[in-house]
């Protein structure tokens, strides 16, 4: 049986970490027509929502089925606000990121968060901070320098705002990680991931809201298409897949089993988006997977 949980915990993580690599290919896809953050930040929650909404009462009438006792309130309190600090603000910083830099180097950089994870977490919550660690960090933003100076050649004055955008994206999601692992414990993946995002897309049709006056109406049917894609295929699905395989085999080794998504979104954006890839743009996108690798390697041989 727990041979069991352990192979069904790396499959759901596999399966998100591809689905949520799919994300930039969608948003690059769609500011061809229309180059607003906000909006298609908006529209993607608007498919995602009724998602989050339906599963969490699903599993609040499972919970009381089972003869459960409801969710603490202070609990479904931090719930929300971990969705709204952490994920609401890595995905507006996110979708901001992706105007001004490649598909590639937005992946590359939001694929450092494990990293990041480490340094929050032994500033902040007690973890201790190995030279291992520090190792697979340094290689892991070696690697980014060298795609950033790669793409700062052909992008120009862009590319630094974008990467700053995108590893403030990595940091916030980071913090996510961190404050969610204990709620999971408590509510559940299902329950938890159902709050915390919910939260992130009510305060992202407020602040579209309040930057836009409104919704914009006016987009095509394409374009509608796009946003589905980025609000279900890569966030619903992959979402709870993440966090139903984290709460099987952890966060340690769910971060390894992310290393397949920046190479899924290079070839993704090779593919789609024409985007090069240079001999340059390959020994960086390799020294950020084997630290990040590296790191989860450790981690999970403890």
């Amino acid at each position: 049986m727990e041979k069991g949980r352990i192979l069904t915990g790396y499959l759901l993580a596999m399966a998100g970490a591809t689905l949520f690599s799919t994300k930039a290919i969608f948003i690059k896809l769609a500011y061809v027509e229309r180059a607003d953050p906000l909006l298609m930040l908006a529209w993607r929650m608007i498919f995602s929502l009724p998602f989050f909404l339906g599963v969490g009462a699903w599993a609040l009438y499972a919970a009381r089925r089972d003869g459960k006792d409801w969710p603490r309130a202070g609990m479904v309190i931090r719930a929300l606000m971990v969705g709204l600090i952490g994920y609401y603000l890595a995905m507006v910083l996110d979708f901001e990121a992706l105007l001004h830099i490649t598909a590639q180097l937005e992946r590359l950089a939001l694929f450092t968060y494990p990293m990041f994870l480490l340094f929050i977490g032994a500033l902040f919550f007690g973890s201790k901070l190995t030279p291992g660690q520090a190792i697979a960090a340094g290689v892991s933003y070696l690697g980014l320098a060298f795609v950033f100076l790669a793409d700062f050649t052909e992008g120009g004055s862009n590319v630094p705002l974008g990467t700053a955008l995108v590893l403030g994206s990595s940091i916030s999601f980071a913090v996510y990680q961190l404050l969610a692992t204990g709620l999971i414990k408590e509510l559940g993946s299902v329950l938890f991931t159902s709050l915390a995002l919910s939260a992130a897309a009510v305060t992202s049709f407020v602040h579209f809201g309040i930057a836009s006056g409104g919704l914009d109406l006016g987009v095509s049917p394409y374009y509608l298409g796009l946003a589905a894609g980025t609000g279900v295929i890569a966030t619903v699905i992959p979402s709870f897949f993440v966090n139903a395989g984290m709460a099987r085999i952890g966060p340690q080794s769910t971060a390894m089993i992310s290393t397949l998504s920046p190479l899924v979104t290079i070839y993704l954006a090779v593919l789609l988006l024409g985007e090069r890839f240079t001999l340059i743009d390959g020994f960086g996108t390799a020294l950020v997977v084997g630290g990040v690798g590296y790191h989860s390697w450790r981690d999970l041989r403890k």
